[in-house]
């Protein structure tokens, strides 16, 4: 905390420092040009200038007040983070180009939501003139966990053609909160029914296997995608895939065939989780 309100001082004297530097160099210029100022002229603009430094001085906030104003906005993020389930671990910033009408900074930060991982990098252009202030996102870069799916691919290029953050995040945490729901969902299953549930490729893998372990080669695949579309829209998918030992496939051929779009009614009827766990409970009575 204290770190941060030495930061707040060590920027007014950098900003005093540049201002003086520039003074200097006008004096300078102008002791070239022969412009002689009088020993009063000096001593005036001296007391002029440490009378705007001290007016600037007692318009700031004391070190206690800043201290309970950053504690304040430290408690609110802390509930923002909480409510929304993002969390940035690393900000850093860099000022490019600084005017009085135009700045450009450069931002880099890496957090998670609900787990994903994601890294962003861009640049903020402020344009200011007498009626209003503009700020404009450019060179968005995104790398984001799961970019080796193709969706999850085209809708982070999709973010950074478009430069917009808050829609970004928007559905960042949609996609983020399914991640989480289809994770949560295979631990549970495999918790409760463990020698059902087989997770080949873990609890962050796409899809799980129902095994009869009364009937041997007999599998129930369900798969769990979630599409994520160019402008940010996620949307479950989930089927089922069937795997029948020859020697009954010819007895049950009706019912295997009617599986996946039985599974899909079950889907919209009672939600995800009763139907898998209707599924389980089938497979278990298999014979």
């Amino acid at each position: 905390m204290d770190n941060n309100i030495y930061q707040v001082y060590e920027d007014e004297i950098q900003s005093l420092e540049e201002e003086i530097k520039q003074l200097t160099e006008k004096y300078e210029d102008s002791q070239q040009e022969s412009t002689v100022f009088s020993d009063e002229e000096i001593l005036m603009a001296k007391k002029l200038f440490q009378r705007e430094f001290q007016r600037q001085l007692k318009g700031c906030d004391s070190p206690s007040d800043l201290k309970a104003q950053l504690e304040s906005l430290e408690a609110d993020l802390s509930f923002l983070m909480k409510f929304t389930g993002i969390h940035f671990t690393n900000h850093s910033k860099k000022t490019m180009e600084k005017t009085k009408t135009r700045t450009v900074q450069k931002h880099r930060l890496s957090g998670n939501c609900h787990s994903l991982s994601f890294q962003l990098e861009f640049q903020l252009l402020e344009m200011q003139n007498k009626e209003n202030v503009s700020i404009v996102v450019t060179d968005l870069s995104v790398i984001m966990e799961s970019g080796e799916d193709s969706d999850v691919s085209k809708f982070v290029s999709s973010t950074e053609e478009r430069g917009d953050l808050l829609a970004f995040f928007r559905s960042l945490l949609s996609y983020a909160e399914w991640y989480k729901h289809r994770r949560c969902t295979f631990q549970h299953f495999k918790a409760k029914y463990p020698n059902i549930v087989a997770l080949p490729e873990g609890v962050l893998g796409d899809y799980i296997i129902l095994r009869s372990p009364k009937l041997s080669g007999f599998e129930l695949m369900v798969v769990w995608k979630i599409r994520i579309d160019e402008e940010g829209r996620t949307t479950p998918v989930l089927d089922l895939l069937t795997k029948v030992p020859e020697q009954v496939l010819d007895l049950k051929t009706a019912a295997i065939e009617n599986a996946p779009a039985g599974f899909r009614s079950m889907l919209l009827l009672f939600g995800i989780e009763s139907a898998i766990e209707n599924l389980i409970k089938v497979v278990a009575l298999q014979k």
